[in-house]
């Protein structure tokens, strides 16, 4: 099976999935001090079934929101259609793509593979997986959880100190499909 991807911060793209992204910010969006609290075990963002109707509507993934040390949630709901350009899509392997800058949590419907899910790194580029085997109609939530800082730095430090912080959003964010159920293409 050939590879097919869609670029989720497309408009065309997302709607072959019937989805649009989402973002709200803070740590637990809607809590005072954006939910920083001692000893916060999670953020009900990561939830599926968590209601984000109220948040913004991202009509732009890439578009920078950091302010100094930046926590924010994205999500989008994304429904698996049967074919994609003229390719079947039933019992493909589907597949979240992104890079995030300085930290970021990818969850899917809810739970986090913490070996892939988890972002640590300059634009490391991650792919988690959404779906063993595709089903048209299946509907999966995906939650990126990002933060970004400018961390605080002695005036006389390194140039590092005086670069733009990086942009609290995931970049780059596809969904593809791959291959049949046991990930041959």
């Amino acid at each position: 099976m050939p590879r097919v991807a869609l670029d989720l911060n497309k408009p065309e793209d997302r709607r072959h999935v019937k989805a649009e992204w989402r973002v709200a910010p803070g740590l637990v969006p809607g809590a005072p001090n954006e939910g920083l609290t001692a000893q916060l075990l999670a953020s009900p963002a990561r939830l599926a079934d968590h209601d984000d109707s109220g948040w913004e509507i991202c009509r732009n993934i890439r578009e920078s929101r950091s302010v100094g040390f930046t926590f924010a949630w994205y999500r989008i709901a994304v429904e698996v259609p049967a074919t994609i350009g003229g390719v079947a899509l039933a019992g493909a392997r589907v597949w979240f793509e992104t890079n995030i800058d300085n930290y970021g949590e990818i969850w899917i419907d809810g739970k986090i593979d913490r070996s892939t899910g988890v972002i640590v790194g300059l634009n490391a580029q991650h792919r988690v997986e959404v779906s063993g085997s595709a089903a048209a109609g299946a509907r999966h939530v995906i939650a990126c959880l990002v933060l970004t800082a400018r961390w605080p730095s002695p005036a006389a430090a390194s140039s590092c100190a005086t670069r733009p912080s990086r942009s609290s959003r995931p970049a780059k964010p596809f969904l593809c499909a791959i291959g049949d159920r046991r990930g041959r293409r």
